[in-house]
Formats: C-alpha cells, structure tokens, sequence
C-alpha cells in the first residue's frame, strides 16, 4: 500500500494545482475569444491561424528556458511568472483599437498571444515538473498524480472555451477581457500569499546548455509528442470552429449568438471529455499491473488506432457534399471518440516523460519535451488555416490521419536505450 505523501507536499500539489487551473481557465477563455471575435469581423482561416503562430513559436522557445529558469530560479517564481504575463497579455489585449487595419490588428495580437504563449508554457513546466518531485513512490503514485492534474487542467481548459465564447456573446470582447485580468490578478496575490513550502528553490550553478535531453527514449518520446498535438490542432485551432460556424450560422446577429454558443460548447465538451479520460488514464488502462515497457507498447497501440478516426471522418466530408444534418452529428461523435482515445495516449506520453526523466533535471528534460509538444502544435495551428483554405475540414482531417502514422513511427522507438 503506497504511503501517504507528506502534508507539505500535497499542499504544495494541491496550491500547485489550483493556480495552473486558474490559469488553464483564462488560456481556453481568452483563445475562444480571439478566434471566434476575428473570425467575426472578417478574419480569413489563414489570418486566423496566423494571430496563434507567435503563441506556438514562443512556447518553443519558452519550454526549453523555463526549464533552465525553474532549475536556476525554482519552481515557484516561474509559476508566479506564468500567471503575472498572463494578466499583462489580458490587459495588452484590451487595448486592440477596432480602428485599426487588419494587417496591423493581426501583428499586435500576434505579440499579444506571443507573450500568453511564454506565460502559459513558465506555469506548464512549473506545474509538471513539481509533480515528479512531490508524487508518492510506487503503486502508480507518479502516473496517477501526474494524470490528475493533466486531466483536470484540460477540463478546465474546456470550461474557459465555453466561458470565452458565453462572455464574448453576452458582455462583449473588452468587458470579457478586462474581467479575466481582474479575476487572474486576484487569484495571482492569493496564490502567493498562500503558497506553502515544499518546492525546491532553485541551484545558481545549471548551465544553459544542459536542457538539451541526451536520452534516446525523451528524444523519440518528444517527436511523438509533437506529430501527435499537430494532428491535434490541425483540426482543433482553425478547422473545425470554422466549419462548425459556417454550418450553424444564418448570419444574423441572433444566429452568430446561437453558433457562438454551439462552437464554444462543443469546444467544452471535448476537451472536458478529454480531460475526465486523461485523469481516469491510470484505472481504464490498469497502470498499477503494467510496467514502463508495457504502457510504451500501448502508447503505440493508441496511436495506430487513433490514426484511423481522422482518415474515416475525411472521406465522410469528401463524399457527402452540402453538409447535412446527420454528417454534422457524425463529426461531433467522431471527434468526441478521438478525444477519448488521444487523452490516454497523451497520459501515457504525460507519464512516461517523468519516467524517463531524472529528479536532478526533471524541469529541464520536461521544458525539452514540452518544446516537442509547443512545436507540434506550432505545425498543426498552420496546417490547420491553410489546409482548411485550401481543401477545407476533410484537408484538416486527413492531415490529422498522417500526422498521427508519423507519430505511431516515432512511437516505434521508445525503449531501445534500455535494450
């Protein structure tokens, strides 16, 4: 029977916690705000896709320092980091002038999302990497804890899509701005004023250089991850919202409020869906009787499976023409079967990562792999606005398929350092 953490350290996790789920919150609110309030005053996919590219790139480039910076620093201060850009991304946010071009627009909140893209993967890294170091030691204790705040993250994230999309319908795009930079601000000086002990400060001695991972297996884990978040996002960003509003919109003001609503609610619903999944991980794939080698095996079998969701939906569009009813219904159960079965695969990679991972550079190796995962979604925020101008849903789709194959051949990898 596993012992019971340390009262400190659940109350690190638990604090640990309740800020990244702050923070997931105004994420998902503030990304449903953008795309839906630029789409609506005329944004194409492309330019669409374009105002996510600087938040795609930065977190890149941001995982691989923050792990430096949490090892250097701590965790904490790059938690609190995480959540003071965000407020101050909100703010920036607030000030758009709808007097301007939309060349000029898309630049500015290009910025905008650059800076919430630092601000989201400093918390991300912070949050992940404290899990590797308070989580209880065997019976599962690391792919449990690790799976509950993954899971409960992006259910959370799910509740700000539909929060963004309801405040943009009922109060507006500054209003809502303004309200989640107040609320964020005031949980940010709770969080520190309340923040227990339990967390490592930080050594002056880590270099730069050392976050590149020299492991084979967190190196082929990390290619997984970022073909498997592309054919995430090449549907998820731009695609499919846009679809979705171009088949339930008439176009008047009350219909726009209706598919605004809809989007948003769908957008919830999956990644709700996908998060209950992802913190069940653990029970509905039986962690506790399988070992690293086993779940690496089942991370391969996820991902072939997986593969076979966006190719079938695909040829669905591509034969039926006009958008009926029932193909928008199909779609919806399709891709709600896809969440399902990609949240235990990304358990899985979300497990294996601090598997691999030592505890002296936890926040280094998970900022590199982190940096995968910002890239793969980098790639599939693109794909997805030009694949949609350019073949429309069924091009998104089918690109997910390939994305999905690459990934299962990177998967193919994992182990071999041990073998």
């Amino acid at each position: 029977m596993t012992a019971a953490p340390p009262r400190a350290g659940l109350a690190a996790y638990l604090t640990v916690t309740a800020a990244y789920w702050a923070f997931m919150l105004s994420d998902g609110a503030l990304r449903m705000l953008v795309l839906l309030h630029f789409h609506k005053i005329g944004f194409s996919p492309v330019q669409l896709a374009y105002l996510f590219v600087l938040y795609e790139i930065a977190g890149m480039v941001t995982n691989l320092g923050a792990g430096w910076l949490a090892a250097r620093f701590g965790m904490v201060r790059t938690l609190y980091a995480g959540l003071g850009l965000q407020i101050v991304a909100l703010v920036l946010l607030a000030q758009l002038d709808a007097g301007w071009s939309i060349g000029a627009s898309v630049i500015y909140v290009m910025v905008v999302q650059g800076l919430s893209g630092v601000a989201k993967d400093l918390s991300k890294t912070s949050a992940k990497s404290a899990v590797k170091l308070l989580a209880p030691s065997g019976d599962g204790g690391l792919f449990r804890w690790v799976a509950v705040l993954t899971g409960s993250k992006n259910a959370v994230k799910g509740a700000g899509f539909l929060l963004g999309a309801g405040l943009l319908a009922l109060a507006g795009f500054d209003a809502a701005v303004w309200g989640m930079a107040v609320v964020l601000a005031v949980i940010l000086l709770g969080v520190v004023l309340f923040m227990p002990a339990g967390l490592p400060a930080g050594k002056k001695g880590v270099k730069l250089k050392e976050v590149i991972s020299k492991s084979r297996d967190i190196n082929w884990l990390s290619a997984a991850r970022l073909f498997l978040f592309g054919a995430r996002d090449v549907w998820f960003v731009v695609g499919i919202p846009i679809y979705f509003y171009a088949v339930l919109s008439d176009g008047t003001p009350e219909g726009n409020r209706l598919a605004f609503f809809m989007i948003g609610g769908f957008m919830a619903v999956w990644t709700v869906l996908y998060g209950v999944v992802q913190a069940n991980a653990p029970r509905l794939l039986r962690a506790r009787e399988q070992g690293a080698e086993a779940l690496i095996a089942t991370a391969q079998r996820l991902v072939l499976g997986l593969s076979a969701v966006p190719i079938v939906l695909a040829l669905l569009v591509w034969l039926v023409p006009d958008a009926p009813l029932w193909l928008t219904v199909v779609l919806i159960v399709g891709l709600l079967v896809f969440g399902a079965v990609f949240a235990l695969n990304s358990a899985v990679h979300s497990y294996l990562i601090l598997a691999f991972a030592t505890a002296e550079r936890v926040t280094m190796d998970v900022g590199f792999y982190y940096m995968a995962n910002a890239g793969g979604r980098l790639a599939g925020t693109l794909l997805s606005g030009l694949c949609y101008q350019w073949g429309g849903v069924e091009a998104c789709l089918a690109a997910a398929g390939i994305m999905l194959i690459l990934s299962r051949v990177m998967a193919g990898q994992l182990g071999t350092e041990q073998r």
